[in-house]
């Protein structure tokens, strides 16, 4: 009895977990997308918010066939870190943080003090 209550615990918290970790990800790009002029509401329509965020780093949205490919959409999503830092000004140590604790480092972009610079060159 207590084995199905655990589990039915575990996986409501894991759930909670998850949602909780969507929304605040979704309010980053919300307010990342308006720093850099773009509509914030793009960030919750997905695939879309892949073409506007690829807008905002001075890419054709044609790069969002590499993200369908395995092996290169790794290499796609750490050089899309890398200009997004580049576009509000951050270093490359900002894009280690964008590729490996994406949720934090895209709340410090759209929440702090970062400004948008525009596409990198």
């Amino acid at each position: 009895m207590f084995e199905g209550l655990a589990g039915l615990l575990w996986g409501a918290s894991s759930g909670l977990f998850y949602i909780a970790l969507w929304a605040i990800t979704a309010v980053a790009w919300w307010k990342l997308f308006e720093k850099a002029g773009k509509p914030g509401w793009t960030a919750l329509i997905p695939i879309y918010n892949m073409v506007v965020l690829l807008d905002v780093v001075g890419l054709s949205a044609i790069w969002i066939i590499a993200f369908f490919i395995p092996a290169v959409n790794f290499i796609a999503f750490v050089y899309v870190c890398y200009r997004l830092a580049q576009a509000f000004g951050q270093g490359p140590l900002f894009t280690v943080g964008l590729v490996f604790l994406n949720a934090i480092f895209t709340l410090i972009l759209g929440l702090g003090d970062a400004k948008y610079k525009g596409r990198p060159a």
